[in-house]
């Protein structure tokens, strides 16, 4: 009988030590990147990448795990994305408050830095920003695959991304099936419109004749000179390498229709026989963010015209408000039911 207390005592110092033991970790590596060497803005081809471990990564020594490959968005980073500064969104924690719930099943989950001299790669490629495209979906894959215990298959691969992150991954989603097999599109941007024609708007792009005024330009400022330097390039028009789509005021039709044409729901339909081979497709936005949840039902819209099954839904909120939640609730679940784990 006296043994009771003791081993009470024992019983909880294991199950405290084990709880103390599994939990999820995270790394700051460096990866290098061939396809972005050589960009002619000279940004850094040895790219900042933040990859989740879960609990029992350490633990288990021979299990393997899916990997989610999550894509942050315009004029953010990994570092803001997991944790590593202050920001409106911690990754790290909302993975762990996923794990908590039990309708999230571990895995790893990758983050590379596309933050760029424009504040957003658009996760394209162009000779001005470098080739975004080869480095995630080829380069980054292989290295994970190679230096972590992934399993290395098509089936246990997802991509998801918020905002520009979004539009990255149904851009490369639908380019690249045999690569990933299930997507998810939060707050999806640039998937329509046109190039701005307001003059003042213009005027103060056409302002920007160096690159330390990028650093200081506005949103919409940068974010017209990042369209430009993924769509539109000219390596014969340093500093920024690019073309505007006006001049003078003055829209330049050719140069517009390049912005245009990478509009996800302008070049959608020539992926249609990819998307089909997709295992699953998610997509959500805030009522209150009105352009992109417009767009993001236009999306829906056609992907049902098409009868290629999808998941899609509305809901109260803005473009960043619930994001956390809604990775939380909705895109962690999807890809723990349609990843292979296994």
């Amino acid at each position: 009988m006296k043994k009771a207390p003791f081993l009470s005592i024992l019983l909880l110092f294991t199950i405290s030590f084990i709880a103390s033991a599994q939990k999820s970790t995270k790394e700051r590596i460096k990866v290098y990147s061939q396809a972005i060497e050589g960009n002619l803005i000279n940004d850094p081809a040895e790219r900042d990448v933040t990859v989740y471990l879960p609990p029992s990564y350490i633990e288990e020594p021979n299990r393997k795990y899916p990997v989610l490959y999550m894509l942050h968005g315009f004029t953010d980073n990994d570092s803001q994305w997991f944790g590593w500064e202050e920001h409106w969104i911690n990754l790290h924690e909302v993975i762990d408050a996923a794990l908590e719930d039990g309708q999230t099943k571990e895995m790893i989950v990758v983050m590379p830095n596309a933050y760029n001299r424009f504040k957003g790669s658009m996760y394209s490629s162009s000779i001005t920003i470098g080739d975004w495209e080869t480095f995630v979906v080829k380069e980054l894959v292989e290295y994970i695959d190679s230096n972590y215990r992934t399993l290395p298959d098509v089936q246990s691969r997802g991509l998801a991304g918020h905002s520009m992150g979004g539009y990255g991954t149904i851009r490369l989603g639908m380019k690249y099936p045999e690569v990933f097999s299930s997507i998810y599109m939060l707050s999806a941007c640039c998937m329509e419109g046109m190039v701005t024609n307001n003059p003042e708007s213009m005027k103060k792009i056409e302002s920007i004749i160096s690159l330390d005024q990028l650093e200081d330009a506005s949103f919409g400022e940068i974010a017209a000179m990042a369209s430009s330097a993924a769509w539109a390039p000219n390596p014969k028009k340093p500093p920024f390498y690019l073309d505007l789509p006006f001049e003078n005021g003055e829209i330049k039709p050719d140069i517009a229709a390049k912005l245009t044409a990478n509009r996800t729901l302008y070049m959608i339909e020539q992926y249609i026989p990819n998307l089909k081979r997709l295992k699953a497709i998610g997509m959500d936005a805030g009522l209150q963010d009105v352009g992109i949840s417009n767009s993001t039902k236009k999306l829906h819209e056609l992907l049902n015209a098409y009868n290629i099954p999808h998941a899609y839904e509305s809901y109260e909120g803005n473009h960043i408000n619930r994001i956390a939640d809604r990775i939380q609730m909705k895109a962690l679940p999807f890809f723990s039911r349609n990843l292979s784990f296994e």
